[in-house]
């Protein structure tokens, strides 16, 4: 199995070298707000509505005074914008109580903010302070799933499985090359296996129906 993942991994270093996220930020306030936006929503969506939202609330000092209905607008294209509005004002008003209005360099910190959780805390602090974390969304999920790697329906569970198979520096790497694959090759319902350079080190599990 180790030797497996090691083959898998060098095939994503070599097929997505500069993998990285693609939520658009310059400051970890924004990457924090671009990721609990983007929960059961895309990247691209969120990318959208994202400039304007910044350009009105710029920090979490002023994003804490704005009211939800006040947030709302500037959201509406994203899936659940109600509650996250909610949340990103709540959040922001905890950022400027107990952080000075900075996001912390803190796991159990970031994960006690109102919208995020564990994957959230992982996405923030591997890309804005080098963490070393594996964030597992449903991408990562899946293609975990489908490569043998583990066979966990569980995030939490599925993170551990890949933890213990990849060495640390590679986490965050690993993390947004399985997203890229997902989004471009290893696609939920038809994935591209005949184009897949995984696929002869793939068992294809819960794979129903290939292009």
């Amino acid at each position: 199995m180790r030797r497996r993942a090691a083959s898998i991994l060098a095939e994503l270093t070599e097929l997505y070298p500069d993998a990285r996220t693609e939520l658009v930020y310059s400051s970890p306030f924004e990457l924090l707000v671009a990721t609990v936006l983007s929960a059961q929503a895309t990247d691209v969506s969120v990318n959208a509505a994202t400039p304007a939202l910044f350009a009105a609330y710029p920090d979490a000092l002023a994003l804490s005074r704005a009211a939800p209905e006040e947030v709302e607008p500037y959201i509406r294209s994203i899936g659940l914008y109600r509650g996250k509005a909610r949340n990103l004002v709540a959040l922001a008003g905890l950022l400027q109580e107990r952080h000075g209005g900075e996001v912390p360099n803190d796991f159990g910190a970031v994960v006690a903010l109102p919208g995020a959780g564990r994957k959230t805390a992982n996405v923030v602090l591997s890309n804005a302070y080098g963490y070393p974390a594996i964030a597992v969304d449903t991408h990562v999920g899946r293609l975990a799933r489908r490569l043998g790697l583990s066979s966990e329906q569980n995030p939490d569970k599925v993170e551990l499985d890949l933890q213990r198979l990849f060495p640390q520096e590679r986490w965050v790497f690993l993390h947004h090359a399985l997203i890229l694959h997902g989004r471009r090759v290893c696609v939920a319902r038809t994935p591209l296996c005949s184009a897949c350079v995984l696929a002869a080190l793939c068992p294809k599990t819960g794979v129903d129906r290939q292009a």
